[in-house]
């Protein structure tokens, strides 16, 4: 009995076999698509390669046809001459009753040597003599036949047909054995009249192996010149492309160092063909691009100048005024109505200003990478219950309800405590504005590697091309619409920048008539960013009801 161990043994092989078959196949994806060198000489490699197997095949088929029919009228000639000259050594032979046996066989053999003289095939001539079925002689001479003579390939059908084609010959392709080997031949029939003995049958077998030598080597020659061919035509090739891609390599990298701002490097230009052309046009290029980001970082560094030091300058008369706008703030009662009101106006419009300009002076610290977090324990549920808290009032006053829920977020961390606050003020305070009077839902949720904060109102929404531009400085997505907050339009650049700090992010989704949904998400761990949020928002053409989770008013 078979070892029952040689089953799951051919199924390790097949299992590693077809293991190997994917590595390879993914390998050669791989380069297919990474290398376009690699793409170019492997279509350039398998359409020569058949290209060249067609021709070769057509050629040899034309050379095989050709050298078999020369080979075939040959034969044909030679066998008719042969049997002419048999049949006139009989024909010359007395046909009196007398002619004995002796004299018949002697006549046979003399004719056997005749057409052997007259047969001039390289890979030799098998003859054989028999009598005809249908033969009616009074004489009877024996079968004759050379040494060799292969008996085997002589068929019923050649021998019927050359028994009906008296005076014709009759070919057939036959198989010689040769040493075990099969070689090509040539059967070929006639009829022979011989006095006193009736019809014979003269038999010629041709040994074709010179002529498929001949073609074995032909097709040995196109084979090699076609691998030759194919090879030469792949080295070429990879030279060629080589010329083409080792510049635009050479580009890619120059580009690469460029972007990551080595804006002096350029590509070496050598000659004057259309590659060098390229590197030219791509090195004026380099060099606008280069001048254009020279002057927009000069001129966004005078900007952050300005704005920092027009910042600074005005904190001074903004102290004046907020003093004096204090005095009259606090005597508002003593004056006239009109004139008290003016004072509350001013009064108001002082604390805006203050916000402004403490915004800008942030904005500028960010421009000039020079904001850094001071971290402190931090407990984002509380926290954010604390934010809910403060804002209520204002909630209540503009009939919307603000419901809580922290499924999560119950872990200490260590953030920045005053821009975690900021970021919550602006979107509790956003969804407060465009919630148009309906419930506010503010979720708390982690899970092993962030926490999330979501705000989602249920007020008008924003389309796609205003939700893409929410966080641009100063902009708004509807300035005609009435504050009630008093915000200055940095609100959210600001709050995606204290995120950005923590390594996490906002991220934001919003329908028209469906209201918004913001989330602040940070990493529990440091700053490192995480591409997962615990509360994560659908598309902006799906429908969104919103973070689930109890809530607390």
């Amino acid at each position: 009995m078979p070892s029952s161990s040689g089953q799951p043994s051919l199924s390790r092989a097949r299992r590693r076999l077809r293991a190997w078959a994917r590595r390879g196949w993914r390998g050669i994806a791989f380069f297919w698509r990474r290398s376009l060198m690699f793409r170019s000489v492997a279509i350039t490699v398998t359409t020569t390669g058949l290209a060249v197997a067609i021709i070769g095949t057509a050629v040899m088929l034309s050379i095989s046809s050709n050298v078999y029919s020369q080979r075939r009228d040959q034969i044909e000639a030679e066998s008719a001459r042969a049997t002419n000259v048999a049949q006139g050594i009989f024909d010359a032979a007395t046909a009196a009753e007398d002619n004995n046996q002796s004299e018949l066989e002697t006549l046979q053999n003399e004719a056997q040597r005749a057409i052997l003289s007259n047969t001039t095939s390289p890979g030799g001539t098998s003859i054989a003599i028999e009598r005809s079925p249908r033969s009616s002689g009074p004489q009877t001479l024996q079968n004759l036949a050379s040494q060799d003579f292969p008996d085997a390939v002589i068929t019923d059908e050649l021998r019927s047909e050359v028994a009906k084609n008296t005076g014709k010959l009759s070919l057939q392709a036959v198989r010689l054995e040769d040493d075990g080997r099969r070689q090509p031949g040539l059967a070929v029939g006639s009829t022979l009249q011989i006095p006193s003995a009736g019809q014979y049958e003269l038999y010629l077998v041709y040994d074709l192996s010179d002529a498929q030598q001949t073609l074995d080597f032909v097709s040995q020659t196109l084979s090699i010149g076609g691998v030759a061919l194919i090879v030469l035509i792949a080295l070429v090739t990879s030279l060629v492309v080589r010329l083409v891609v080792v510049p635009i390599r050479g580009a890619a990298e120059t580009s690469r160092k460029i972007a990551s701002g080595r804006l002096d490097e350029r590509i070496p230009v050598r000659g004057q063909d259309d590659v060098a052309t390229l590197a030219r046009s791509f090195n004026g290029m380099a060099d606008a691009v280069s001048r254009q980001i020279t002057q927009l970082a000069e001129l966004s560094r005078v900007q952050q100048r300005f704005v920092s030091d027009v910042s600074h300058e005005l904190r001074t008369p903004l102290t004046t005024i907020r003093l004096a706008g204090d005095v009259l703030y606090d005597a508002r009662h003593a004056f006239e109505p009109a004139v008290g009101r003016s004072a509350e106006l001013l009064h108001d419009q002082i604390d805006r200003f203050e916000l402004l300009l403490s915004d800008l002076l942030e904005i500028s610290r960010y421009d000039a990478q020079a904001v850094e977090l001071e971290t402190e324990p931090v407990v984002p549920a509380s926290l954010t219950a604390d934010i809910v808290d403060e804002f209520r009032p204002l909630a209540e006053r503009a009939g919307v309800e603000l419901v809580l829920a922290t499924p999560g977020g119950h872990t200490t961390m260590q953030l920045d405590g005053r821009r975690i606050r900021r970021i919550l003020r602006n979107l509790v305070g956003n969804a407060v504005e465009h919630g148009d009077g309906k419930p506010v839902h503010v979720v708390v949720d982690s899970d092993a590697r962030t926490v999330a904060v979501a705000v989602r109102d249920h007020g008008v929404g924003m389309p796609p091309e205003d939700t893409a531009r929410v966080f641009d400085r100063f902009w708004r997505a509807d300035p005609s619409r009435k504050r009630t907050i008093g915000g200055t339009g940095l609100g959210l650049a600001i709050s995606l920048g204290d995120a950005n700090l923590h390594g996490g992010r906002i991220d934001v989704w919003s329908r028209p008539g469906e209201g918004s949904a913001f989330v602040l998400t940070v990493p529990r761990t440091g700053q490192e960013s995480s591409a997962t949020s615990a509360i994560p928002l659908p598309e902006l053409d799906e429908h969104y009801d919103g973070p689930r989770g109890g809530g607390t008013r």
